[in-house]
């Protein structure tokens, strides 16, 4: 993996590319990431499986993180994996929640093209949390029935469930 200051020279090398993609970076408990404007993770994202030195080819895992009540709500995280190396790195995308009067899902750009492997954890994302990835080719359900509503995932789903009685509860308020 690289360590802090490679991180910030992956940075600095990306922001002569495409400036304004990296955000930030953070070196939390030896896991380097680079915190990416979501409108150029695609960019982001074949610099570092393309350029020269990166090999950043293979996607291991893309996952949604759901942060409410902080703002903005979603991140979208890549662990790519440079197997020459045996290294990691993660690229997260922060997304926010659109306002519910909208009835619009929060989106991004599918990044299928690049690595074969995002297709089924993208449709998961989209089942789980309503993430909406463009240009899927084809972002349907995949775990959940189709006309299942909701977003079971998202810190604001409502848990429900039907509320048990225990023996206890039934002796001493019965």
């Amino acid at each position: 993996m690289p360590d802090a200051p490679g991180l910030e020279l992956i940075r600095g090398e990306i922001e002569q590319d495409h400036p304004g993609a990296v955000l930030d970076t953070s070196f939390d408990r030896e896991q380097p990431a680079l915190m990416v404007d979501p409108a150029q993770i695609l960019s982001v994202l074949s610099w570092l499986r393309d350029a020269p030195g990166q090999g950043y080819g293979f996607l291991s895992s893309l996952h949604v993180a759901d942060y409410l009540p902080s703002r903005p709500r979603f991140g979208v995280h890549y662990e790519l994996l440079n197997r020459e190396r045996v290294e990691r790195l993660r690229v997260k995308a922060m997304l926010e929640d659109p306002l519910p009067a909208d009835r619009q899902l929060p989106e991004i750009d599918s990044c299928v093209d690049l690595f074969p492997t995002a297709e089924f954890q993208e449709r998961e994302a989209y089942d789980f949390f309503g993430i909406v990835f463009r240009g899927h080719p084809d972002l349907t359900r995949i775990l959940l029935p189709d006309d299942y509503v909701g977003w079971p995932l998202r810190r604001d789903f409502p848990v429900g469930g039907e509320p048990v009685t225990f023996t206890h509860n039934e002796r001493r308020y019965g």
